[in-house]
């Protein structure tokens, strides 16, 4: 018995001896292929081609190891300075995503950047930084220094839209520390310390209804991608008085979600099968020269039916499925104010690298309205000003 244990245990070892180490290298060459050939987007960077460098090169050829091919993944993704584009895995000290973990959102203006919206009820709101305020540092760098050495660092020359990217980024920060950022308001300059969303636990349902007078508000607790939303919102609707104005607030869906829960709350308010957003699949047309579009539908729900007056609130934390939902919505006659969202580009899809079984997400689908307009360039109309939010 004992050497049936010895000789089964020698087995297992040779067997382990055996496996080869994970190949993280051709991963790395790997990823630059998956991105070639599925990123719906190609055709918007600089050149129309995946952007490289000597510093990413080297970066590239560099990769043994796992925490390499994350570190390469990472900068990888970064080059595309797409918002919808992540790694399916991180470190501690990896850079926030945006627009999930941010409260600021910075735009340029001019030679400089100033704050366009700041998120409610976050860091930013409660040290009292106000949309107009001009963002006059980052990190303790000045923050035209800091954009531009964010891509220096990957070799890549600042462009407009990396600009964009970089500023969002570097203001959301490192995921396991506080921000230094230095804002300015008519001439007076403020130095500020401002937590992680990180270290914020988000809690509340996934609907929060407000009534005030004959106006109900269902507001989305960042949770269009739950499933436990459908049912929130089903009985949300139905405590609805019947003549009351409601609201659809997507002010708050910045991590995006699934059409399932899209289409469940977007059933309520039509009574025919209804196109709501074109899907286009550019990948197919790149392999078979044909290329691929559909308009996706959203369908009526049996007793669930919502007739009365309806609008909703969109802004700049209304990302990816939210900004979806939007379009959707004005499809179907409801209207959509506020202001222009996050702009994220496209459907996400998982990839997973052959060797490590590391995935990455990044947009393999373009998306528009069924009017034509792509998604991230949709506009909702002003909201009245005395509903009108202070930031």
């Amino acid at each position: 018995m004992i050497r049936r244990l010895v000789a089964a245990a020698c087995v297992c070892l040779l067997t382990a001896a055996a496996d080869p180490p994970l190949d993280h290298a051709s991963d790395a060459r790997a990823l630059d292929r998956l991105i070639v050939e599925n990123y719906a987007y190609i055709d918007r960077l600089p050149g129309g081609r995946l952007p490289d460098s000597p510093a990413l090169a080297a970066e590239r050829d560099a990769v043994r190891s796992g925490e390499a091919l994350l570190h390469y993944a990472e900068d990888r993704i970064a080059s595309l300075a797409d918002h919808h584009a992540i790694t399916g895995q991180s470190f501690r000290d990896s850079w926030a995503l945006v627009p999930s973990f941010t409260d600021v959102w910075v735009v340029r203006d001019g030679d400089g950047y100033v704050i366009d919206a700041v998120r409610d009820r976050s860091p930013a709101a409660e040290a009292g930084i106000h949309a107009g305020d001009r963002l006059v540092a980052v990190g303790g760098r000045p923050v035209a220094d800091a954009v531009t050495g964010f891509w220096d660092r990957l070799g890549l020359t600042e462009t407009p839209q990396r600009a964009d990217y970089a500023v969002r980024v570097l203001v959301a920060g490192r995921r396991d520390g506080p921000r230094r950022l230095i804002v300015e308001r008519n001439a007076v300059r403020r130095e500020l310390t401002l937590d992680s969303l990180y270290t914020r636990t988000r809690s509340g349902p996934p609907v929060i209804v407000d009534r005030t007078g004959r106006t109900s508000t269902l507001r989305f607790n960042d949770s269009l991608g739950d499933s436990a939303t459908i049912a929130a919102f089903d009985t949300a609707m139905a405590a609805v008085p019947p003549g009351d104005r409601l609201v659809l607030d997507l002010t708050d869906t910045g991590s995006g979600g699934n059409t399932s829960v899209a289409r469940a709350v977007m059933g309520w308010f039509v009574d025919r099968p209804t196109g709501y957003q074109v899907h286009t699949l550019p990948v197919e047309e790149r392999e078979t020269g044909i290329a691929r579009q559909w308009i996706e539908q959203v369908l009526p729900r049996a007793g669930k039916r919502w007739r009365g007056h309806v609008s909703a609130r969109v802004g700049r934390w209304t990302g990816s499925m939210g900004e979806g939902m939007a379009i959707g919505l004005d499809a179907i006659g409801v209207p959509v104010m506020g202001t222009r969202m996050a702009g994220l580009l496209g459907a996400v899809y998982d990839f997973t690298l052959p060797a490590s079984g590391l995935r990455v997400k990044f947009p393999a689908e373009r998306l528009s309205s069924v009017s034509g307009v792509p998604r991230e360039d949709f506009v909702p109309k002003p909201e009245p000003s005395d509903r009108r939010r202070p930031h």
